[in-house]
């Protein structure tokens, strides 16, 4: 099949999150059964030109203000054929930010900003006279795509749409008086399903308007169609349910494998699991703690924001880190960044207590050494679309402490002291005392059933989280929306 990918990152161009590394690791994957997959997105400020070819001609994209010209580069997803192609448009994207910058966190002009890529998309196509099967478009940046296809591109009548929402939370909500610049007649402001509370969301509209629906696992799917977890848009998810599936992300099992990563101190794999007690080692030396392998040790690699949990670890004279650190016989390393609040209480957490240890920012080699060499992973997330940072862990033989909700329920068994089966440490409901609570039980299983926890670990590390797995899903659903659009008709407008 031809898949056009339409995102607004992917690995190694521009990354924000997960969506980056999603979108690259299934291109590839879909690549490698057979499938002819081309991702297009924004060329940012921070994407140099060198390496990339620029397309002899430019593009002429439909905006509410006219035609807008945009140049256009192509380059190659690294360690594949998979051909990227650039929109430019320097008005747009020759910012150093992805969606805003430390001036600005919120590009006000966003929602023109990723409809003109959505329309782009198109002419990309007619300029390299090829018509996918599928368009991919990812997350609310990308929604527009699916509108478009529906409402305003005839010549693509025959083309499916898939959305995936790798985050709710992530809605594109502004202010409505932007409609008219998305080039769409008013009445489409309701009948695209852009309305919600007399503003814009493009995620809503991307959702009413694609023909198949994704999320990044099983779990999730279930919990955006509550209300709890539907963040307003539950209803519709709903009404939209039979078209909507739950595909588990996989994990990149070149860059993440202990039996090859260049990052950590020693390797070790299944059969010889005794360079992780090195990696142990070089992680407490790196973060100044004491050298004692004999200790537990709980890594945490995360944003900083409340969808992590971060409340119920170091809020301010409720959450239960320093308890955790006072009470229990172990040492707690964590890299971040995010809320200005957070940040400055783990710092002082870290300049107070002599087994807690914290740094501000983002360092790809701190966080393969924390993988590696801790024995826990904290990972108490109010929701969890998918999550990653489990799905490595368990690679490397880190035991998660998590809460059961989304992906972390998909890929994470819980412990049972009676048996010793399980691959983690789950709780139920987020709150100080349960993260509490859970640690003190790994901390326990630590010194009270070693040989278990070996076990554990050594299950963990054989779990299979490729994403061959994904991307037969993702061609199964390809297959399943792309039939009945064959010789459909359902565009509106020219």
């Amino acid at each position: 099949m031809h898949v056009l990918m339409v995102t607004s990152e992917a690995t190694p161009f521009a990354k924000s999150g997960g969506l980056a590394d999603a979108v690259s690791a299934l291109s590839r994957a879909l690549r490698r059964i057979g499938h002819d997959v081309r991702i297009v997105m924004p060329r940012y400020g921070i994407i140099p030109t060198d390496g990339l070819v620029r397309l002899r001609s430019g593009l002429d994209v439909e905006t509410g203000d006219g035609v807008e010209r945009a140049v256009v580069f192509k380059g190659v997803l690294p360690d594949s054929d998979v051909p990227v192609f650039f929109i430019d448009r320097e008005e747009y994207f020759g910012r150093p930010g992805i969606y805003g910058s430390k001036t600005e966190p919120d590009f006000a002009d966003n929602p023109q900003r990723f409809s003109f890529l959505s329309r782009a998309a198109f002419r990309l196509c007619d300029a390299l006279r090829w018509k996918p099967d599928v368009l991919h478009a990812h997350d609310w940046p990308c929604s527009f795509a699916p509108v478009y296809l529906r409402h305003a591109e005839p010549d693509y009548d025959t083309v499916a749409s898939v959305l995936t929402i790798h985050n709710l939370g992530y809605q594109g909500i502004y202010p409505k008086d932007g409609f008219p610049s998305f080039g769409l007649p008013w009445e489409l402001f309701h009948g695209a399903g852009f309305e919600y509370f007399d503003s814009i969301n493009a995620l809503k509209a991307g959702i009413t308007c694609a023909d198949g629906l994704a999320t990044v696992s099983p779990t999730y799917a279930r919990e955006i169609q509550t209300p709890e977890l539907g963040c307003t848009l539950d209803g519709l998810l709903r009404a939209r349910g039979p078209d909507l599936v739950g595909i588990l992300n996989g994990v990149d099992g070149v860059d993440w494998n202990p039996s090859t990563d260049p990052l950590i101190a020693r390797r070790y794999s299944i059969e010889d699991m005794s360079g992780k007690a090195a990696c142990k080692t070089a992680l407490q030396r790196e973060f100044g703690l004491p050298e004692d392998t004999e200790k537990p040790l709980i890594g945490m690699v995360s944003r900083l924001t409340d969808q992590k949990g971060i409340g119920e670890l170091f809020g301010p004279t409720y959450g239960c880190a320093a308890k955790l650190c006072m009470d229990m016989d172990l040492q707690f390393i964590v890299q971040g960044t995010g809320d200005s609040w957070c940040e400055a209480e783990i710092l002082a957490l870290s300049a107070r207590l002599p087994n807690f240890r914290a740094r501000i920012g983002y360092s790809e080699r701190t966080a393969h050494m924390i993988e590696a060499g801790s024995d826990f992973f904290m990972m108490p997330s109010r929701y969890e679309p998918c999550g990653l940072n489990q799905m490595y862990s368990l690679r490397y033989g880190t035991l998660p402490i998590a809460h059961r909700t989304g992906g972390l329920s998909d890929t994470i068994s819980n412990y049972n002291q009676e048996t010793g089966a399980g691959s983690g440490f789950l709780f139920d409901h987020l709150t100080p005392r349960a993260v509490y609570d859970t640690t003190g039980w790994a901390v326990w299983a630590y010194y009270n059933r070693a040989e278990q926890l070996d076990a554990m670990r050594r299950r963990a590390m054989a779990l299979d989280f490729s994403w061959e797995a994904a991307a037969r899903e993702y061609e199964e659903l390809y297959r399943g929306v792309s039939a009945p659009r064959r010789g459909a008709g359902a565009h509106t407008i020219a």
